[in-house]
């Protein structure tokens, strides 16, 4: 089935985690017709390798796509900094984030990340879309940061709202983009862009122990709540 060529060829070509989702009833006009989603995601920080490596799995995935006789499309990693491009235009209306959570690989938490229970809020993400009748997820459909406000409380700009996302409200207000835009201009730069990072370092599920917990009741109650 190619459902599961694809996710095999990507995982054992470098990916940590692929998901498939349903995008029936979301996309833009000009795309609405390839309503399924591979959401490719790499446990590393998005830098320029990161990027060579998701761009390198899409293609893998759209190889098999056109061989197969299907339409793909591919988002690129790091689109949203892509200006003045088809592609730049379309990721405002399905960022990479959507798809992921549509293919139940995490959640939206406080700080605006994707949060995946296995491997916290550092995976790097790319996303092929496609008409090709693949066999798709089961979506995440709320935020699993329960209790937990550390990102919020700690934020050096004061940018987090501490709101809650689901799939019921994807675009309720996280993060205050004026301000933390502010704060990264101000900060230390690497590789030429903004760097602050806390409210990645300070999630509860980049560590070992709360993965780990996170695992177990996944296995035993289904996704319940972990609080931290």
């Amino acid at each position: 089935m190619i459902t599961g060529l694809i996710r095999e060829e990507l995982l054992s070509s470098g990916a940590t985690v692929v998901g498939i989702a349903s995008l029936r009833g979301v996309l833009h006009d000009d795309i609405a017709h390839l309503d399924t989603a591979i959401s490719i995601g790499v446990d590393k920080n998005l830098n320029e390798d990161t990027i060579s490596l998701l761009v390198s799995l899409q293609k893998k995935a759209a190889k098999r796509l056109k061989r197969e006789g299907y339409r793909y499309f591919c988002i690129p990693p790091d689109s949203d900094r892509i200006k003045n491009k088809f592609v730049s235009s379309l990721f405002s209306f399905f960022p990479h984030k959507m798809a992921a959570t549509s293919a139940g690989i995490g959640w939206i938490g406080k700080n605006g990340l994707l949060i995946s229970a296995e491997y916290g809020p550092r995976l790097s993400l790319a996303t092929v879309i496609t008409d090709a009748p693949l066999q798709v997820s089961a979506p995440i459909e709320y935020s699993f940061c329960g209790e937990c406000s550390l990102c919020v409380e700690f934020c050096p700009s004061g940018s987090l709202t501490g709101n809650f996302w689901s799939r019921v409200e994807p675009f309720i207000e996280l993060i205050k983009l004026d301000r933390c835009n502010t704060h990264k201009s101000k900060s230390r730069a690497l590789n030429g862009k903004p760097n602050c990072g806390l409210c990645i370092n300070i999630c509860p599920y980049g560590r070992k122990e709360i993965r780990e917990k996170a695992r177990e009741r996944e296995i035993n109650s289904g996704f319940e709540e972990v609080r931290v």
